[in-house]
This record gives C-alpha cells, structure tokens and sequence, in this order.
C-alpha cells in the first residue's frame, strides 16, 4: 500500500516552478528521477527535493499539471504542506505573470511588495 499522497494544484509551467522553488530557498534536483518514501517505495517525480530524513518530497505531472508529492506523515519543510504549497503559488504566479507578458512583448516597470505580502506587478509594453 502507497503511503504517498498526491496534492493538486494549478502549476502547469515546470520552469516557473523551478524559479519558484529558487525563489523561496528550496534545493531541489532536476528529475525524471525517483523520490523515496515509506519501506522503499519510490514515486518518479520532475522536481525532487531530499529531506534528511530519508523521505522525498516532490513534484509529479499527472497528464494535467504538477501534483505535490509525498509521504505526508514524514513531512519536513520548514512550512506546514499548506503553507509551503502557498508561498511557491504565489511565487510561481509571479514568475507566470512576468513570463506571459515577456512572451507578449510586455517588461516589468514596477514590483512593489504590500504589508500583506502580497506583490504588485505594473507591467508595459511599449509601442513604437
């Protein structure tokens, strides 16, 4: 029996994901490669970060996006599951939003961070 769990989310973009994961501090490894859960098991993830306890946490694609991976009860971040998976949403949604608008010719004018960590984004496109 799996003990791993599978957390959906809305990441689609493996490359904001690696820049989110950069952005937050978070070493990870480059994959197809095996993350390592309960008595063994291995789980092949795009995105593998190692824990020192000998339990992976990963990032998988499911034909639709890239699922959280991970034997929940051997956790071992320093956020709780839900408050890792917001801090990289947010930073991925970041990194998605500058990204789509490079590719549509917009660049970032103004990055201003709000007391409630929250980021506003002024983006532009110059017509000439």
């Amino acid at each position: 029996m799996s003990h791993f769990s599978q957390i959906k989310t809305k990441i689609r973009d493996l490359t904001c994901l690696q820049e989110a994961l950069k952005d937050v501090g978070t070493e990870w490894k480059v994959g197809p490669q095996p993350i390592r859960g309960y008595r063994g098991q291995t789980r092949d993830a795009e995105v593998v970060i190692e824990q020192d306890n000998g339990y992976d946490v990963g990032f998988s694609w499911n034909g639709q996006e890239y699922e959280l991976v991970a034997d929940l009860q051997y956790w071992q971040q320093p956020l709780t599951v839900e408050g890792f998976l917001n801090r990289i949403t947010q930073r991925y949604a970041y990194h998605t939003v500058v990204k789509q608008g490079g590719n549509n010719g917009f660049q970032v004018t103004e990055e201003q961070r709000q007391a409630d960590g929250s980021i506003r984004l002024v983006l532009q496109r110059w017509n000439g």
